[in-house]
């Protein structure tokens, strides 16, 4: 009886979080450059004496769908996509390098060039600071340039350019930060021929349909598990007669 409570437990357990994760992405369709999360566990035997005949689902790192989502063109001179599996540099909360696809960049108050999110976007050197200007471009290989203020609109200069690195035989994990990270705070290569598209986004690629139909079985999974929890309890009451049954 033990067996199916602790295992059913479990179940509902990781239930509730995959569920959790199927929101999330729900709450995220409409975002830019957002890449669904993925549920990932694994077998976990409970080591003790006799047959180890219990395994419950252990958690991985959090992982991420990396299929594209569809490119949308918005003509705005700061958007970008990314083609191919190239991603931006930006900088964490904690400071450290971090990666993200969201291409919506903006200048901030303070002159630095950031995401839609807020987070600073890096240059092999450092993060990106934009000088008053007029107009500001940026080139199908991740070079900045800009018009300052009061400046010759026929005569940009050249700022930087955004580092762009490759995921290619790299493992990174998807953070609570919506940020890629690599572990042990190592850093992706620069990748020179990773190119983006100017003016145009790359849209969520959760597939709304596809996560309803799951949120659905989970939830159907998640009563299941509960009438295993029900069916352990009338185990234990009927085991629990039996033992006070008066003898003859």
């Amino acid at each position: 009886m033990d067996k199916i409570a602790y295992t059913s437990a479990n179940a509902i357990q990781t239930l509730m979080k995959r569920q959790t994760t199927i929101a999330n992405n729900m709450a995220n369709s409409n975002t830019v450059g957002f890449k669904a999360d993925m549920v990932s566990a694994e077998a976990k035997y409970l080591n003790g004496p006799g047959h180890d005949s219990r395994a419950l689902a252990m958690e991985r790192d959090m992982q991420a769908d990396m299929n594209g989502g569809t490119v949308t063109q918005t003509g705005r001179p700061l958007d970008i996509a990314l083609e191919g599996d190239a991603m931006i540099a930006v900088q964490a909360a904690d400071g450290k390098e971090a990666y993200s696809r969201r291409g919506d960049l903006r200048i901030a108050a303070s002159g630095a060039m950031v995401t839609g999110d807020g987070f600073p976007v890096l240059d092999e050197s450092g993060p990106i600071t934009i000088p008053p200007s007029e107009r500001v471009d940026i080139g199908a290989d991740g070079s900045i340039s800009y018009v300052p203020q009061g400046g010759d609109p026929t005569q940009p200069q050249e700022l930087g350019r955004i580092k762009l690195v490759s995921t290619t035989g790299s493992a990174i994990s998807k953070g609570p930060d919506t940020l890629f990270h690599v572990p042990n705070d190592g850093q992706l290569p620069v990748d020179e021929n990773a190119r983006v598209i100017s003016g145009a986004l790359e849209e969520s690629n959760v597939n709304m349909t596809a996560a309803l139909v799951d949120m659905i079985e989970t939830s159907r999974a998640w009563e299941t598990q509960v009438k295993l929890l029900r069916t352990a309890e009338e185990l234990d009451e009927s085991s629990a007669g039996i033992m006070n049954m008066p003898r003859s």
